[in-house]
């Protein structure tokens, strides 16, 4: 069982980044967000012109909810996609070579073994049980998967990543994170649920159905993430937690993709406090409980293209803007540097 501590943002250094940005051959605040990002990181990072070099990590898990028919896809797919990522044909893997970023694939949990030594085995289980029917996982295993997340975020920021991109890849994952979600905010599910996958009304009500049933049959304590994880969680969610806590503890900007993955950056607010204050959401995802989600956190998603993939696909079309307000900072000139008057 890991204890996380993470430190407050720097807020001396914020408040130098902010006059130095207010230093630039621009007028205040002319480029809105841009600044405000560049404050973030220069407070996440302790640094006003700091590295930001992405990396991306995917963890890949089945969930056992699938057999519910609540969702578009077979599950067989979760292992075709995992193969596709390594092999450079996913949308992460393209978009992941656009920005320079390096894609690491995790199999935490799933159902099939994949024999290429792409993807790196860390399965904890062949995939989660049944929410309706048992819990998800163990506690045990819930620590382990959030274990193997924090460990393979410490191993690419040793490799020098200093922007985090965390994915997921799993069939039937946006029930169990809209479960989640449920009990996090002590809702009702049918202001969460979306259509994931791309599935019919129909199966949207059953969707609706089966998170109130889990929700009901596990009882999940709101504030107790390894209750909610054993319970109605899932590997790949647990995973990205660990990697995001990592992260925050190591002072690295954290860039967060959609609904799945700001749903696990709740449970890497509950915990290890003070961790949400090292990401930012990329973008907007069309599932209707991204934007509670987000709330949840405090943030506003820096892009709305409805999109609706997952993979940590938002975060890396996201990454130049995060990218332009670093290179704002590093290498716009003062107005006394390039001889330029003040108002």
């Amino acid at each position: 069982m890991l204890s996380f501590t993470v430190q407050s943002l720097d807020e001396a250094v914020m408040e130098e980044a902010r006059q130095y940005i207010n230093s630039l051959t621009k007028p205040p605040g002319s480029l809105g967000r841009l600044e405000d990002i560049a404050i973030q990181l220069a407070g996440m990072t302790g640094q006003i012109k700091p590295d930001i070099t992405p990396g991306i990590l995917v963890f890949a898990a089945d969930h056992g909810v699938v057999a519910e028919n609540v969702s578009a896809s077979p599950q067989s797919v979760t292992r075709e996609m995992a193969i596709n990522m390594v092999e450079g044909g996913a949308g992460i893997s393209v978009f992941g070579k656009m920005i320079g970023a390096a894609v690491d694939v995790y199999d935490v949990g799933m159902l099939q073994d994949v024999s290429s030594e792409k993807v790196i085995k860390k399965k904890v289980r062949m995939g989660t049980g049944n929410i309706v029917k048992e819990c998800a996982m163990t506690v045990e295993e819930a620590w382990k998967t959030i274990e193997i997340g924090y460990e393979a975020a410490k191993q690419a920021i040793a490799r020098d990543v200093r922007c985090l991109i965390v994915g997921e890849l799993g069939i039937g994952n946006t029930t169990t994170s809209s479960a989640i979600l449920s009990v996090l905010l002590d809702i009702d599910p049918q202001s969460v649920v979306g259509r994931g996958s791309g599935i019919n009304d129909q199966q949207l009500q059953n969707k609706i159905e089966v998170c109130r049933e889990a929700i009901s049959h596990h009882q999940p304590k709101k504030h107790d993430a390894i209750d909610i994880l054993s319970k109605i969680g899932g590997l790949d969610i647990a995973a990205m937690t660990g990697a995001m806590i990592a992260a925050a503890e190591l002072r690295v900007p954290i860039l967060l993709d959609g609904f799945i993955c700001t749903v696990s950056a709740c449970l890497a607010k509950l915990l290890a406090p003070g961790s949400e204050h090292y990401m930012l959401v990329s973008h907007q995802s069309v599932e209707p409980g991204h934007i509670s989600a987000s709330e949840l956190l405090g943030k506003r998603a820096l892009i709305g293209l409805d999109l609706r993939l997952g993979e940590g696909t938002g975060a890396a079309i996201a990454y130049p803007i995060v990218q332009a307000a670093n290179v704002m900072v590093k290498n716009m000139a003062t107005f006394d540097s390039a001889n330029v008057s003040q108002n």
